[in-house]
């Protein structure tokens, strides 16, 4: 019963994590590799492509229209 909250506690500190690094960055390359490696660290290859992910979203969403 223990396992359930403990995997649910690091899904959430991969997801804040990738999102607060994924802000580090000039340009939507940048942003997704940051958040790249901070999920790498967090999680393995999975994490690396959700912070991959993550630091694209918010490139994106920062990039002047």
């Amino acid at each position: 019963m223990i396992r359930i909250p403990t995997r649910a506690a690091a899904v959430l500190a991969l997801g804040l994590s990738s999102l607060a690094l994924a802000a580090c960055g000039h340009t939507v390359e940048q942003k997704a590799a940051t958040g790249a490696i901070a999920g790498a660290v967090v999680a393995g290859p999975v994490g690396a492509a959700v912070g991959g992910a993550a630091g694209a979203a918010v490139g994106h969403i920062d990039k002047p229209h």
